[in-house]
């Protein structure tokens, strides 16, 4: 079996490519089992935050490893809160923060002219100087409602309206959330490329 390590503290991230990989006889494993430190984001792009995290990650392991990096970006706000949507309401943000805070912004700003995106970027290095590391990249239209509904996801999942299903993120049951999310599409295409 091989063994990637996931460049990221969150057990929900970790069950779901455990439970994603297992068929490809993958073995994710966190990088916490490693002690290895955070790294730093200091990239602009999702993209660039993502491959930050997967190179300290292969840098303190020797092994391959994914890193994602994914965020809600705003029509109405110029794409914020970006790539600083968990941290969005400053030093010591939690979701409930991040959500009033976005509430706040939106307030004034009609329904129609509220849409949203997730977006979702994987990257997967197979070494530390990896100079072509496969990229994946997902995202997931919708807009935002002022009223939380829902108590399923975490983020901005209770805020984030999918007009195709007619609820939140967040009313969503988890496997099919996962099917048509940023990262469930993101995941779909990495899967694909660990087959060929």
């Amino acid at each position: 079996m091989e063994k990637l390590v996931l460049a990221s503290g969150n057990a929900k991230k970790l069950a779901e490519m455990q439970r994603l990989l297992a068929p490809l006889n993958i073995e994710v494993v966190a990088q916490s089992e490693f002690c290895v430190p955070e790294a730093d984001e200091t990239g602009s792009t999702f993209v660039e935050n993502a491959i930050i995290k997967a190179r300290n990650a292969c840098k303190h392991t020797g092994l391959p490893a994914i890193a994602d990096d994914s965020g809600l970006e705003v029509s109405a706000l110029n794409g914020s809160p970006g790539i600083f949507s968990a941290r969005f309401s400053g030093v010591g943000a939690t979701d409930a923060k991040n959500n009033a805070l976005l509430v706040e912004m939106l307030a004034e700003i009609p329904e129609d002219a509220r849409q949203a995106r997730y977006v979702a970027l994987l990257v997967l290095m197979r070494h530390e100087d990896d100079a072509t590391p496969l990229i994946c990249q997902g995202s997931w239209n919708g807009r935002i409602v002022l009223e939380p509904q829902g108590d399923q996801g975490f983020g901005y999942d209770p805020h984030f309206f999918v007009e195709e299903k007619g609820c939140t993120a967040a009313q969503l049951p988890a496997d099919e959330k996962n099917a048509i999310s940023h990262r469930g599409k993101a995941m779909a295409t990495l899967i694909k490329a660990l087959k060929e």
